[in-house]
């Protein structure tokens, strides 16, 4: 917890936990994450694409490994727990098993990764990615709001954007990958649960919205005659809202909105907004998504605007494989608590790494299912039985068991 607390320390905003993908604030975490899993009997590096990778080999030097990480950028005034929980718990893990000097039929590797967020260049799991071999060289050309393209900003934080391609893994090569992370919802507080065995990752499409109407004077322009954007693009909210509200297992959002020129006595010509849609099933998703770019339009012709829509962002929905599930189970159950079972509703890094190899996630409980805020907050005796956990795992884990469920599925 105290290391939680020292992590957070590395944000670019005073008051606030602000770290975002290859600013001077990653780096310095980086190498504070690095210098711990030196000390928990790791060999770390930084690769190429700024994840911070740890090995801790096995009891034959080229052991498959056994992937556990998480991420260390956060939102803009984030919480200290999401994502750096899952990070700190793979190296205290490793560190007890150090500690004790023991060694296992495989390897550990944890991995802190740079960008899972995706706020600064829009392009989220840049790191996880590249580490499951599926970044696209053009996501390089990605650039945030100062016109700075994620190849610029590598070569700024240190590292060769060449390289990326030699730090993919080989499927061989990896068993699976686990992920502790905050719950992000109230589940399993209300269920009086510390702990929750995850079974899916949400799929999420995300696209941007314009609206375009005509500029007018405020006391001038009689209602009825009015092509006010802003009028437009509150409705389409609010009938994304309707449509997801009557949805089953879906949400939509609009977290972000643009209005153009923003002056109080002026009649809006230009808006622009986001919509994020998520759920577990990839067909809800992708037909609700369709649904309301219908919807948009039908709504434009009536307002006599016109509107645009154009997605930046669709990954699918991830199952955790069911032999990961059984054996998380296992683990809880052997410490005298309930297994319960809850799917993700929030992307994490392992929707990039399920591509490389098959994963699994355990929750932790969060206080009011409070995240990507700086209420975050869970307690210490939680992130200990989050370490337990996934100690018993690792200590239980044997490799023939992870290729038969590999053939299985």
């Amino acid at each position: 917890m105290r290391r939680l607390d020292e992590l957070a320390q590395f944000s670019s905003r005073n008051g606030e936990i602000t770290r975002l993908y290859l600013t001077p604030e990653h780096r310095a975490a980086a190498l504070k994450v690095r210098e711990w899993m030196q000390a928990a009997g790791m060999r770390a590096e930084i690769d190429a694409v700024g994840n911070v990778i740890g090995r801790y080999d096995g009891t034959t030097l080229n052991a498959r490994s056994v992937l556990i990480g998480s991420h260390v950028d956060t939102v803009t005034n984030g919480g200290k727990y999401d994502g750096s929980l899952g990070v700190l718990t793979g190296i205290h893990a490793v560190a007890e098993l150090h500690a004790k000097g023991l060694r296992l039929p495989f390897a550990i590797e944890v991995l802190a990764f740079g960008d899972e967020e995706g706020v600064r260049f829009s392009r989220t799991l840049t790191g996880s990615k590249a580490v499951a071999g599926i970044l696209e060289d053009a996501d390089l050309d990605a650039a945030d709001s100062a016109g700075i393209t994620i190849r610029d900003a590598l070569t700024r934080f240190g590292c060769d954007p060449l390289e990326i391609p030699r730090i993919s893994r080989r499927k061989e090569d990896v068993l699976c990958y686990i992920e502790v992370h905050i719950e992000q919802g109230p589940v399993l507080e209300s269920a009086g649960l510390p702990i929750g065995v995850i079974t899916a990752i949400n799929g999420a499409t995300r696209f941007k919205v314009e609206v375009a109407g005509t500029s007018g004077h405020a006391g001038t322009v009689p209602m009825n005659v009015r092509q006010d954007a802003l009028a437009a693009a509150a409705e389409m909210v609010l009938a994304a809202e309707r449509l997801a509200q009557q949805t089953e297992d879906l949400v939509a959002t609009t977290g972000c909105i643009e209005i153009r020129p923003g002056v109080v006595n002026v009649i809006a010509p230009s808006v622009g907004f986001n919509i994020d849609v998520r759920s577990s099933k990839d067909d809800v998703r992708q037909n609700t998504v369709a649904a309301l770019q219908d919807s948009f339009q039908a709504i434009a012709r009536r307002r006599r605007v016109a509107v645009t829509t154009e997605g930046f962002y669709d990954e699918a929905a991830v199952t955790c494989s069911s032999w990961l599930v059984k054996a998380l189970e296992a683990a809880v159950a052997r410490l005298n608590l309930r297994p319960y079972r809850l799917p993700s509703g929030g992307g994490h890094d392992g929707l990039a790494i399920s591509s490389l190899c098959p994963i699994g996630m355990l929750f932790v409980r969060c206080a009011g299912g409070v995240s990507h805020n700086p209420a975050e907050a869970i307690t210490a005796d939680d992130a200990d039985l989050a370490i337990r956990v996934l100690l018993e795992f690792l200590q239980h884990f044997e490799p023939d068991d992870a290729v038969s469920g590999i053939r299985e599925a």
